[in-house]
């Protein structure tokens, strides 16, 4: 049986690995790709290959936006892609005030969360559209529930998340008529290795309720939340967006 192919971004670790495994679970094939090949991804292809799917890492950075075509080539090395995973990106090194923000440090953020995701992604859909025509084919992008909600100490993130989440819905307009669906998922608190060291800052949210369901979310329910619209769960829709938030996405009254 020929299993359809997905291609993640940002798969060595955290929400990466998480949507790896639920991708395989749910009968994908899986390309990796991160900047460098490791022990971190040694254990997402373990978990890939025990969850019955097969892994190949393709090593890349996609900042490098006049990369994008090759690696769209690479990823799919001759089989069609049935879906992208937008999931590389870049959280600040520290929070600073807006009026402070460096500019090195916007366009750090900038050519990986949003340049360079949008050229993948245009690359991609090119991909697509040459390919023979493939029913349940889509782009399924990783922001945040930074995207809506302001931070202005996280202020370049804030913004890349935003520009992503329109980024989802020009595309699903372009690729409508060709099959191709684009979604949004926004995550909201997810214990990952990059909020590891200091979680004091994240406790209060769930002892206030301002995460209704007072915990963390893992990295396998984004997985979860990815592989049910790569497999077309949820046929009638394009260009949505799918909290994965606890509820902290609900505006409350205090």
């Amino acid at each position: 049986m020929n299993r359809p192919l997905a291609w993640v971004t940002g798969a060595n670790r955290g929400i990466g690995r998480g949507i790896s495994a639920a991708l395989a679970a749910r009968g994908f094939d899986v390309v990796g790709t991160d900047l460098k090949e490791g022990d971190d991804t040694e254990i997402t292809a373990r978990m890939v290959r025990e969850a019955g799917g097969n892994f190949r890492f393709l090593q890349g950075d996609i900042s490098q936006a006049a990369e994008a075509p090759r690696l769209a080539a690479a990823a799919a090395e001759g089989r069609p892609l049935h879906c992208l995973v937008n999931n590389a990106g870049l959280q600040t090194r520290q929070r600073v005030d807006i009026l402070e923000l460096p500019e090195a440090e916007f366009d750090r953020l900038m050519a990986v969360n949003l340049r360079g995701t949008f050229f993948l992604t245009q690359a991609v859909a090119k991909a697509m559209l040459a390919a023979p025509a493939t029913p349940g084919r889509s782009i399924v992008s990783i922001t945040s529930v930074a995207a809506r909600a302001a931070n202005p100490k996280s202020a370049a993130y804030c913004m890349t998340k935003a520009g992503l989440s329109m980024m989802v819905r020009l595309f699903a307009l372009r690729l409508a008529d060709a099959g191709i669906a684009t979604y949004e998922i926004r995550p909201g608190l997810i214990r990952t290795p990059m909020n590891a060291d200091d979680l004091r800052p994240y406790e209060a949210a769930f002892q206030s309720g301002r995460v209704p369901l007072r915990r963390w979310g893992q990295i396998d329910e984004v997985g979860k939340a990815v592989a049910s619209l790569a497999s077309g769960d949820i046929p009638y829709s394009t260009g949505d967006v799918i909290n994965v938030a606890g509820g902290f996405q609900i505006e409350q009254i205090q």
